[in-house]
């Protein structure tokens, strides 16, 4: 295996990618973590080339998806010493810059595994969206197999069933007599 495969397992970037307004997202203390520098230290270089990042490769929490993330990541709250700011989340693109504007042997093989990351949940994402496909279009198939199969169960069902008998009539019935008659031939 490479240098940079050892650096960082594939597992931990991967738990550090969240769904955020539709974007796959990783949040600057993660990355700060990841690159081994102090979350501010991460910031303050992104804010000294501002120019880097358009609304498309960072953008800033909102109070609300910050509380999410809290429930989804178990964080601890503002209250008791947590963040004081609201923290940034960094697009694919965004992270990629990143490497730029920290220049360290570190950060361009941790951008190197994130990438791979990246790459590796977009293939799953992928496969998935595939399997999601081929299992609607299954069972699409299946409930006109169902349909046929209950009609041919109720069909089945009818013809196990006694036939009806026939109800006895109450009364009596009247038989009618012939009358026999002779041929008389008159002349």
């Amino acid at each position: 295996m490479k240098k940079d495969e050892y650096l960082i397992p594939m597992e931990r970037i991967q738990n550090c990618i969240f769904l955020i307004r539709g974007e796959k997202v990783m949040i600057d203390s993660d990355l700060a973590s990841l690159y081994g520098v102090e979350t501010k230290t991460l910031n303050r270089a992104v804010k000294r080339n501002l120019d880097r990042f358009p609304e498309d490769f960072m953008f800033q929490l909102s109070k609300e998806e910050l509380e999410n993330l809290r429930c989804q990541i178990g964080t601890s709250s503002l209250e008791y010493g947590g963040r004081r700011y609201l923290p940034y989340a960094f697009t694919e693109q965004g992270v990629a810059m990143l490497s730029s504007v920290l220049r360290s042997g570190r950060a361009v093989q941790v951008n190197v595994a994130i990438m791979r990351a990246f790459v590796s949940l977009r293939r799953l994402l992928a496969t998935s969206e595939t399997l999601t496909r081929k299992f609607a279009e299954l069972e699409r198939k299946l409930e006109g197999h169902d349909k046929a199969i209950k009609s041919l169960f109720d069909a089945i069902r009818e013809l196990m069933l006694p036939p009806a008998k026939p109800k006895r009539e109450i009364g009596f019935h009247a038989i009618a007599k012939q009358r026999k008659t002779t041929n008389v031939k008159k002349t």
